[in-house]
């Protein structure tokens, strides 16, 4: 017998550890269906489940119990990321709160810390996400580092595998090149993980004075080539809004057609700070990076700290020198800065490409500068250059500047050595897989981003200056200087493991230095121990140690590995039994889906990677859902207030009804406007399943086995089976085209509003009857009806339809793993169909009829039929006391067009009616309210498409405006065309 009310909180726990206990998420469940895979975007470890995860993970869950009930072999692989940056953070935050810091602790020591807090505290995303009802495979649980981080954990040996393989066929390297640096974490981080954001800033305008006090007359000109300035200047204008990177200059460049510099092209001028004994003289350059309309169209290069100014530098040869250390504070580093600069000024002379150890060698930061934090040196810059006489104005202007989207620091370009892959080489096949079909994209218009952003690819910088991450399997030892006095680790060593780095060191050393011993050093450079010749020089190595990288892999290296490692790669592939049958069976993966800004971040990484290992893409389809916004269209943020919590919302409503309304909401390339009502409206869904199937259990609607969908009589039942037919299409084919609010819609509406509102009203007389076949059948057929429904509404509220169906009746399988149904099963009575919908329809237009022209709802109206010989006229008869007590209706009478009273008139299935109001309602007075509607709907719909029509307004206006003006639009037009159907119906 069921309660009287469905109770999430309760039921919700123990329904999915039956699932679990009943081995329901595994892909042996169905052991001879075709595979179908979807790998789990894994979720920081240190998550926690926000909107973005519930819709993401709703979206997959759907698909998964979709086609498990279709018999297919389903593994939905899931697990969390190691999350290097954040989880770091994460610890490092715990310790502060101890006073204590990371760096008090050996490297070793702060990583157990990190695997202490990842087994106590972190993976808590795991737990809510079987809240919210995800059918994951929780045996095949995995997370990037391993289950313990130790080299012989298999998703370690995957990252070491795929890193050297890589870097012995030359696509990986090491390299110094400009990288974005984040002081807070003091690490490279990539462009994705950078925020560009407006703010308040300077830009000043300084004067960089010609060397040997040169001059030249400058000259400007109109667009028809009017002289409208000349002067002679003995300087350039240079502008700037990072004054303090100025120490770096390597050169200053002009537009090789902006003919207000031709005089001093190749002259040199003077960096207008530093002792004044010690400037540096830097060349004039031409070089099509200069917009001659900007500013003075003059650029100061400085290449170690801007990525522009980067690749002018590197097309021209030009000295960069890194000015910062890792914390963003100016270097302290070297010999005074009148030596350094010498060095730095002879290095002009020099021809061919330059040495870059130079780079970090000079240190041309002022002594008087040295150590200061960005910022202050800035301030302390440019009062310098304004007491010298060479500040020409200051800008008050709104700059873009990048900021870490985890530290929230301004992030600082700099030139640092780095690890790289080459982007380029890996993604040519990736791009052409998705050319080829091999792999598409759902809505097909993110092709054209993908296409964009691969086609453009820059090298990736794949390591991280952090503690907690895939150390880099890279290995350090000593080379004689070629004098042979000195020495310097420069000699690599890549290998999967640190036995195997060993063998190669030894091996290689073994070559000059018969007996030498190879160990590893933990401490970074340490010098060999070797023999001491007669003359006093260094004969051969007696003693060697290697030392290994100290960086971390980026996050998204061993993430890209995500649906291949996971499945038990490299082990699989080189092995049979279960872990080959695993890969060789689940890859390619079937759907990827996920949100479009990590298209970039993991979804190429992915097609890169696994085509390169694999040999094939690692998905066929990749859905991209789009984003959760608040209800006025405005992305979710703590500072905005305006984040919605899904576990709250569980808490509240219980999962179904969120993850119904994501799924009815998530329509293919537009975003989600969320608000708690539309959640507590599915709520009401569904409560009225829950009451149906009280009305169907008290009723005696049994669920009979023996039922026939085919053998139906009487025409209520063959109807309903119709309907049913059509919405068991519509649901299959929307969910195999990834429309899910299209699935969803079918399935709602023909639960509420032909099962519930139609079929059991009608049905209410036959069951409340007399015993006989009618009743039987309506009976076993409302029973049928209902089960069918709870497997169409299952992979989206799960929880409410696998409750009732195991309370309905003893089932030996839980609904989760029971057949989904399909439309070929089911009859087709279109003579039913059009009868009884003929029916709804009428009563539908009535009530319509009766809102529109108000008229009084307690009150029973006579309805007068037009005799025409219709399918519905003749239909009457058989319904007649239905379409009376549904409509309200005071008797139904035919009656001669020519005998037609006063009254309101409607057109239902080409007939004519006519409620026969004259006497209870003033005809005229109807008339002249639904009159005055219509002009003020026409108002307010002229109103708005002035707004519309004005491309300012559609320009600059926030989308979500725009978008709330057409709603408020289409709802007036909608309410004109009801009222002016209303008017028409008005006889008399």
């Amino acid at each position: 017998m069921l309660e009287k009310i469905f109770d999430p909180q309760s039921a919700e726990p123990r329904l999915y550890v039956a699932w679990e206990k009943a081995g329901a998420f595994r892909p042996d469940v169905n052991p001879d269906g075709a595979p179908y895979t979807i790998v789990i975007p894994p979720p920081n470890v240190t998550g926690s489940l926000h909107m973005g995860h519930a819709l993401n993970n709703t979206l997959q869950d759907v698909l998964c119990r979709f086609e498990r009930m279709r018999g297919r072999a389903v593994l939905w692989q899931p697990g969390t990321d190691h999350a290097g940056i954040a989880t770091q953070m994460v610890v490092e935050r715990q310790l502060n709160e101890r006073q204590q810091k990371r760096t008090d602790f050996s490297r070793d020591e702060f990583i157990q810390k990190v695997w202490e807090w990842r087994h106590e505290s972190g993976g808590a995303i795991i737990n809510q996400l079987k809240r919210l009802g995800a059918s994951c495979d929780w045996s095949r649980e995995r997370f990037t580092m391993g289950d313990n981080g130790e080299p012989d954990d298999q998703m370690v040996r995957a990252v070491m595998k795929v890193f050297v393989d890589l870097y012995n066929g030359g696509l990986i390297y090491r390299a110094k090149r400009l990288v974005n640096w984040d002081p807070h974490f003091q690490t490279a981080i990539s462009d994705l993980e950078v925020e560009n954001k407006d703010v308040p800033g300077h830009m000043w305008h300084f004067k960089y004075p010609l060397a040997g006090g040169e001059t030249y007359e400058y000259v400007e000109k109109d667009e028809d080539g009017n002289e409208t300035l000349r002067e002679t200047r003995d300087y350039i204008s240079i502008a700037t809004t990072r004054p303090e990177t100025m120490l770096g200059d390597g050169a200053v460049a002009v537009h090789p057609k902006d003919e207000r510099y031709a005089p001093i092209v190749g002259k040199l001028c003077e960096i207008p700070v530093g002792p004044k004994e010690h400037r540096r003289l830097i060349p004039i350059i031409t070089d099509d990076y200069p917009d001659p309309e900007f500013g003075s169209g003059a650029v100061k290069i400085t290449g170690a700290h801007d990525f522009n100014d980067y690749q002018v530098a590197k097309r021209g040869d030009i000295p960069m020198y890194r000015l910062m250390d890792w914390k963003g504070a100016l270097r302290n580093d070297g010999q005074p800065y009148a030596e350094e600069a010498q060095k730095a000024q002879a290095l002009l002379s020099e021809t061919g490409t330059l040495d870059e150890n130079y780079v970090d060698a000079i240190n041309l930061v002022p002594d008087e500068y040295r150590g200061l934090d960005r910022f202050e040196a800035r301030k302390r810059v440019v009062a310098d250059i304004h007491a010298d006489g060479l500040m020409i104005m200051v800008e008050d202007k709104k700059i873009m500047q990048p900021f870490g989207d985890r530290s929230g620091v301004v992030i600082e370009p700099m030139l640092t050595d780095q690890w790289f892959a080459d982007a380029k080489t890996l993604a040519e096949p990736a791009i052409k897989a998705v050319e080829e079909g091999k792999t598409r994209f759902v809505p097909e218009n993110w092709t054209k981003t993908y296409y964009q952003w691969m086609r453009n690819i820059e090298p990736w910088c794949i390591s991280r200056q952090l503690w907690w991450g895939h150390r880099i399997p890279a290995w350090y030892g000593p080379e004689r200087n070629a004098e042979g006095s000195a020495f310097r680790h420069t000699r690599l060593f890549v290998a999967e493991t640190e036995s195997q780095a060993l063998k190669l060191a030894t091996d290689f050393y073994e070559k000059d230095n018969p007996g030498v011993r190879v160990s590893i050093s933990e401490t970074g450079s340490v010098a060999p121990v070797s023999h001491v010749n007669e003359d006093g020089s260094l004969g051969r190595f007696k003693s060697v140690r290697i030392f290994q990288d100290r960086a971390v892999l980026d996050t998204w290296f061993s993430s890209g590995l995500w649906p291949f490692s996971t499945l038990g790669w490299p082990d699989a592939s080189e092995g049979e039994g279960d872990k080959a049958n695993l890969v060789n069976k689940h890859y390619p993966t079937t759907v990827l889906v996920t949100a479009f800004d990590i298209i970039f971040f993991w979804v190429a990484r992915m097609m890169m990677q696994g085509i390169h290992f694999m040999k094939d893409v690692p998905f066929h389809d990749v859905y991209i859902h789009a984003l959760v916004l608040d209800e006025k269209g405005q992305k979710m943020s703590k500072s905005k207030g305006n984040v919605i919590d899904p576990l709250g919302l569980i808490d509240k409503y219980g999962a179904d009804p969120l993850r119904f309304t994501l799924a009815a909401m998530a329509a293919q390339g537009r975003n989600i406007r969320l608000s708690e009502q539309r959640i507590e409206g599915y709520r009401n869904f569904s409560t009225k399943l829950w009451n149906a199937a009280r009305f169907v259990e008290m009723n005696e609607c049994a669920v009979d086995p023996d039922f026939d969908p085919s053998k139906a009589n009487e025409t209520l039942n063959k109807w309903i089976i119709h309907e049913l037919r059509a919405c068991v299409a519509e649901t299959t084919e929307a969910l195999e085209g990834y429309r899910f609010n299209d699935a969803a819609g079918a399935i709602y509406r023909f639960t509420w509003n032909t099962f519930c509102d139609w079929h059991l009203e009608f049905a209410k007389p036959i069951l409340q009857g007399t015993d006989g076949p009618a009743k039987a059948e309506t009976r076993a057929a409302t029973a049928f009806v209902l089960d069918e429904i709870l497997k169409l509404l299952h992979p989206f509220m799960p929880y409410i339809t696998e409750e009732l169906w195991g309370t309905r009746a003893k089932r030996e399988a839980h609904l989760i793993v029971t057949s989904w149904p399909t439309a070929a099963g089911l009859p087709i009575s279109e003579e039913a169909a059009a009868e009884m919908n003929g029916v709804i329809d009428l009563i539908s237009e009535i009530r319509s009829v009766r809102q529109t022209v108000d008229l009084p709802a307690g009150e029973k109206f006579p309805m007068l039929y037009i005799e025409d010989g219709t399918a519905i006229g003749k239909c009457l008869p058989t319904h007649r006391e239905l379409i009376e007590r549904l409509a309200r209706l005071d008797g139904i009478r035919t009656i001669a067009e020519t005998d037609a009273p006063k009254g309101v008139a409607l057109v239902s299935g080409g007939s004519t009616f006519v409620l026969d109001v004259a006497g209870s309602v003033d005809l005229a007075a109807v008339t002249k309210r639904l009159e005055k509607e219509v002009t003020k709907a026409e108002k307010e719909i002229s109103v708005i498409d002035k707004k519309l029509g004005n491309p300012k307004f559609v320009d600059k206006a926030p989308q979500e405006v725009v978008d709330e003006q057409k709603e408020r639009r289409a709802g007036y037009a909608e309410q004109r065309e009801k009222l002016a159907a209303a008017l028409t119906r008005l006889s008399g």
